[in-house]
C-alpha cells in the first residue's frame, strides 16, 4: 500500500478511526492513567512543543508532521491511523491549517473523541482575516507570541481535564512556559526595533508571517497566499519584483517547508530591473527545525527567524 492515502482510502481511514473512537469515547477523564503516561498525538511541531513543555514527564507525545513538512499539503499515511487511534487526546492547529485533515479532526470531535484545535478559544476578533484569504482566518497564529499563549492555555486546560490528578504539575509547567514566552515577546520587539524603519519589510514565499508583522511592526509580503496549495502567478512575481525594486529592499527570504523556486524567480525578476536583492536566509514558517537543534523548539525557531531577519535587513 502506498505511503500516502488516496481519497478512497482516506474515507475508509476516517471511518475506521471514528468507529474505534466511538467505543473509546464512553470512557471518563482519568481512566487507566495512574500507571502510565498520557498518549498524545499532535500535528505540527509547534503544538508538539507546547505539549512537551506543559505535560512534561506525564506525556508521551507523537507528532505526525516531521521537520520541513508543509501542513497545508500533508496527506495522512497508513501509520497515522494507529497514531491517532491510540491517542488519549489529539491536538491540532485548526483554522484549516492542516488542509484535508481538518475534516477528520472535526468528525472525530463530533463523535466524542478528544480532538482539540488549540486555537478554538482565541477571540475571533484577534484573528487576521485578510481579503485574499477569501473569508478564512489566517491559521499562522504562532507568529504572534501573545496569541500563541492562548494555545498553551488551551492545551493545559485539556490535559487537566483528562488527568486532574496531575493538575498542580500542569499548572506549574504552564506558568513557567508562559513566562518564557512573555520574555520572548519582549525580546522580539527590541530586536525588530533595531532595524531602520524604512527597511522593516519582510518578503517570503507564502503569506505566513502576517501575525508576525502585525505584532512586531513589519510590512509583510508573500508571493503565495496563506496556503502553499495556491501557486504564485507570473503577475504576482512581476508585481513583487517591481515593489522590491521601487523600495530598494535589501533581502528576501526562503522558507524551510516551501520550495525555493518562487523566491528565486522573484530575485531574477528584480535583477532584470537593475536592482540586486539577496536571499537573506532561511526562515521556519509552517514547520520547525530538526529535533535536538535549537530550531527544533518553538522558542528556538522564533529566535532563529528574528536573528535571520534582523541580520539581513539591518
Amino acid at each position: 500500500m502506498p505511503k500516502s492515502l488516496s481519497r478512497a482510502v482516506f474515507t475508509l481511514f476516517i471511518a475506521s478511526v471514528l468507529l474505534t473512537g466511538c467505543a473509546k469515547a464512553s470512557g471518563g477523564a482519568g481512566d487507566d492513567l495512574a500507571g502510565r503516561k498520557l498518549r498524545i498525538t499532535t500535528t505540527v511541531g509547534m503544538i508538539t512543543d507546547i505539549v512537551r513543555n506543559v505535560g512534561g514527564e506525564r506525556v508521551d507525545v507523537t507528532g505526525l508532521m516531521a521537520p520541513g513538512v508543509d501542513p497545508h499539503l500533508y496527506k495522512p499515511s497508513v501509520g497515522d491511523v494507529f497514531k491517532l487511534d491510540s491517542a488519549d487526546v489529539i491536538f491540532y492547529g485548526g483554522l484549516h491549517l492542516e488542509g484535508r485533515m481538518a475534516e477528520l479532526f472535526e468528525k472525530m470531535h463530533d463523535a466524542g473523541r478528544r480532538a482539540v484545535a488549540v486555537t478554538d478559544e482565541i477571540d475571533p476578533t484577534l484573528l487576521r482575516k485578510p481579503v485574499e484569504f477569501e473569508g478564512a482566518y489566517d491559521p499562522h497564529v504562532w507568529f504572534d507570541v501573545v496569541l500563541w499563549q492562548y494555545a498553551v492555555k488551551r492545551v493545559s486546560k485539556e490535559l487537566i481535564a483528562l488527568d486532574p490528578a496531575s493538575r498542580d504539575r500542569y499548572e506549574r509547567n504552564t506558568a513557567d512556559y508562559l513566562g518564557k514566552l512573555e520574555a520572548l515577546d519582549a525580546s522580539i520587539h527590541s530586536e525588530i526595533a533595531s532595524i531602520p524603519a524604512k527597511s522593516r519589510v519582510l518578503i517570503t514565499a507564502h503569506d505566513a508571517f502576517g501575525y508576525f508583522g502585525q505584532r512586531y511592526g513589519l510590512e509583510v509580503r508573500g508571493i503565495q497566499g496563506a496556503s502553499t496549495a495556491s501557486e504564485a502567478s507570473a503577475n504576482n512575481v512581476r508585481e513583487l519584483a517591481q515593489f522590491i525594486t521601487d523600495r530598494q529592499i535589501k533581502a528576501i527570504f526562503v522558507e524551510s517547508s516551501v520550495p525555493h523556486a518562487t523566491i528565486e524567480a522573484v530575485r531574477a525578476a528584480v535583477r532584470s530591473r537593475g536592482w540586486n536583492v539577496v536571499i537573506g536566509g532561511e526562515l521556519f514558517a509552517d514547520a520547525m527545525g530538526a529535533d535536538g537543534t535549537p530550531e527544533g523548539t518553538y522558542i528556538g525557531m522564533v529566535k532563529h527567524n528574528v536573528d535571520t531577519i534582523v541580520s539581513a535587513l539591518k
